[in-house]
């Protein structure tokens, strides 16, 4: 079982799988994604997930973002058996502390930043006024202040992530899920998406779990997991992650 950092050794896991296993399919067609896993994540942290396809890396991440469930094992978070939560509990888990990022932005084309950023607020029951404070204020962290009329198509791909991330902290999660979020982006552009997950991890407390391929990316996190065959093959921090300059706010980049 993975160890807590070594500057928080009393600390209490926030997320603990205890054996984990997941399988998909039955009988001759049965593969089973998940061998056991053991892993322990702590507030605060940044953990990078990294994999060859089929390692079993999204599956983790699926069933810590309550989107899948376990075969067999435990989920705790903050010490609750997830794997015992209704469908409609996990839901209600899933909109009070997590927040998630894809590699696709999952943007609605014809609906402004704005209105895309108010959406998880719209489906809480947040009035009107609420939504727009909070909706403006998540731009503002990400660097979009003045864009928030604008649709996607009149965004770039940088832009339209930094929309998504918005989105994902406008509920001010405790947990940030990131699924390969630099993947559709070019190289400056992703390095700007790290420093700003950096700076939400650095600045707001948020523990940011990103599952990525890219080595250069997952150098920024403080812990990186590696997933080989349904197992964790290493779990280890990163003494010396990288230091992101600091995150672009530039109203003027090129589509």
């Amino acid at each position: 079982m993975s160890e807590p950092l070594i500057n928080q050794p009393q600390q209490l896991p926030f997320i603990q799988l205890i054996d984990v296993k997941k399988t998909y399919g039955s009988g001759a067609t049965e593969f089973l994604a998940l061998k056991g896993i053991d892993l322990s994540i702590y507030a605060g942290e940044f953990v990078a997930i990294m994999g060859p396809s089929g390692s079993g890396k999204s599956t983790a991440m699926n069933i810590l973002g309550c989107l899948d469930s376990p075969k067999h094992g435990q989920y705790l978070f903050k010490g609750a058996h997830v794997e015992d939560l209704t469908r409609d509990q996990r839901a209600r888990l899933r909109r009070r502390y997590l927040g998630f990022v894809f590699q696709g932005f999952n943007l609605l084309a014809r609906t402004t930043a704005q209105e895309n950023v108010e959406l998880p607020l719209l489906y809480r029951g947040d009035d009107a006024k609420k939504r727009q404070i909070a909706a403006s204020k998540a731009l503002a962290a990400v660097g979009l202040t003045g864009w928030e009329h604008h649709t996607p198509a009149e965004l770039s791909g940088g832009q339209q992530q930094r929309v998504a991330i918005a989105r994902a902290i406008v509920t001010e999660p405790a947990v940030l899920l990131a699924d390969e979020p630099t993947g559709n982006l070019d190289t400056q552009r992703s390095h700007e998406i790290m420093a700003l997950l950096v700076a939400l991890n650095r600045d707001q407390g948020i523990t940011v779990l990103m599952v990525t391929h890219e080595l250069d990316m997952a150098a920024y996190a403080h812990r990186i997991v590696t997933f080989v065959d349904g197992k964790i093959a290493k779990d280890e921090l990163n003494e010396h992650p990288t230091m992101p300059t600091t995150m672009s706010t530039d109203t003027t980049e090129v589509i």
